[in-house]
């Protein structure tokens, strides 16, 4: 990486703050632009990656002609002679007589020359052993190819593989997925002020963003090993600019926490123009969140990496991490850019004039409505511990009771505060 100072990365010369929506926009943009190599995982490894193919069937769905109830497979009229049984996983010989049966299984390949499945709670058993009954008038069995011909496109790229996509793939005769690497991420914390352990006092605050980040990024995606967080950090220049170098080395995204003003022991920009980095965004209207960036770094090896500069107020870089965070990755696993869900507003929410307002609320599971929460100053964590997301105020407004507004969701995990 390049060593001498790059004014594309002076803060004195960067543009004004860019809007919410339109750094939303660029971060992903450059993200897709970088997108991360296509790798390929056994079905068991694929969870929480991204298709890099379209899903195609190897098969018909289904492979064969299946029956949909336990019964009777029979040909021609009844009552009909029991010739065989037929369970799940062996293929049966035909059915060639008319007046024959077999006794099927759900599930089981349905004999060539069947006429009809008849349930077994509407068949009766004659006294010399055969079966009688009516079958109904629809078939209750599954057609080859009736959910998919084999080489149809099940899924596009792009689709995130969950339990269900994988269910899916292995239903179609697939053992493995070509899918996104996902990408490798590490943390620098800045702060000499910082304690790692035991509670705040004497002037030190205790880090909060060390241990919640990095639980924060996997849940986008993101792989990040103990070793890859690092920090609190010297606050000097020469260390910010090692601590950066060294963490870029194995990282495609380094997301650093405080220093993305211009104080006195705010070292982050002097650092990327040491390092010949270049701004996607520097700085955003928000609140809160105001002073969030994304700088970008071409290595020797002509592979892009990302630094996302957090705020160090723990509010403000959540806020940083949703808006800026999650549209890059998404671009670099090939996504679609995240579509925000719309949520009616029970209460009001103040604007932040000329600036977006990302304010903290909490859905309603029954109504789905969403309500503003407690304790959302820039420096607390109360808040952000009982929300669901992040309702967007567009700047010049406020929100009023009954407004249907954007909604940023948590990366929570399933229970009661999913979305």
């Amino acid at each position: 990486m390049k060593t001498e100072i790059s004014a594309a990365a002076d803060p004195a010369a960067a543009p004004p703050p860019a809007g919410w929506e339109e750094a939303r926009s660029r971060v992903y943009a450059v993200g897709l632009a970088a997108a991360l190599p296509s790798v390929e995982r056994p079905l068991t490894e694929a969870d929480g990656h991204t298709l890099a193919d379209p899903l195609i069937t190897r098969t018909d769905l289904p492979a064969f002609p299946t029956s949909s109830v336990d019964g009777w497979a029979v040909r021609g009229a009844g009552p009909w002679r029991v010739v065989g049984r037929v369970l799940a996983g062996s293929a049966p010989p035909p059915l060639t007589q008319d007046g024959t049966t077999v006794e099927i299984a759900t599930g089981a390949m349905v004999p060539e020359g069947t006429s009809a499945v008849l349930r077994v709670e509407e068949s009766t058993r004659t006294s010399d052993g055969s079966v009688d009954g009516v079958p109904r008038a629809a078939q209750e069995w599954r057609h080859p190819g009736e959910e998919a011909s084999a080489g149809e496109e099940l899924l596009p790229a792009g689709i995130p593989v969950d339990p269900a996509v994988i269910g899916l793939a292995a239903s179609c005769g697939h053992d493995t997925l070509r899918v996104r690497r996902q990408p490798r991420a590490a943390l620098l914390v800045f702060g000499d002020e910082l304690l790692t352990a035991g509670p705040p006092g004497a002037g030190r605050v205790r880090d909060a963003l060390g241990p919640a980040l990095p639980a924060w990024l996997r849940r986008y995606g993101c792989q990040v090993r103990p070793a890859d967080v690092v920090g609190p950090v010297a606050d000097t220049l020469p260390a910010h600019v090692s601590a950066l170098q060294t963490a870029l080395a194995g990282a495609d995204l380094v997301c650093t926490t405080g220093g993305t003003m211009n104080g006195p022991v705010d070292h982050l920009h002097p650092a990327l123009a040491a390092l010949g980095a270049d701004y996607v965004v520097n700085t955003v209207a928000v609140r809160p969140g105001f002073p969030m960036l994304l700088a970008r770094l071409v290595g020797t090896d002509g592979r892009i990496r990302f630094v996302a500069g957090l705020p160090g107020n723990p509010q403000s870089a959540i806020v940083a991490l949703v808006s800026l965070v999650a549209p890059l990755l998404a671009g670099l696993a090939g996504r679609s850019m995240p579509v925000l869900p719309h949520a009616t507003l029970a209460e009001p929410i103040a604007g932040r004039g000329d600036y977006t307002h990302l304010a903290l609320v909490r859905r309603d599971q029954v109504t789905g409505t969403v309500r503003p929460v407690r304790h959302t100053g820039s420096a607390m964590l109360r808040g952000l511990s009982v929300a669901d997301g992040f309702a967007v105020i567009r700047p010049g407004g406020a929100g009023e009771v009954g407004d249907q507004v954007p909604v940023v969701p948590l990366p929570l995990l399933p229970g009661d505060r999913a979305w």
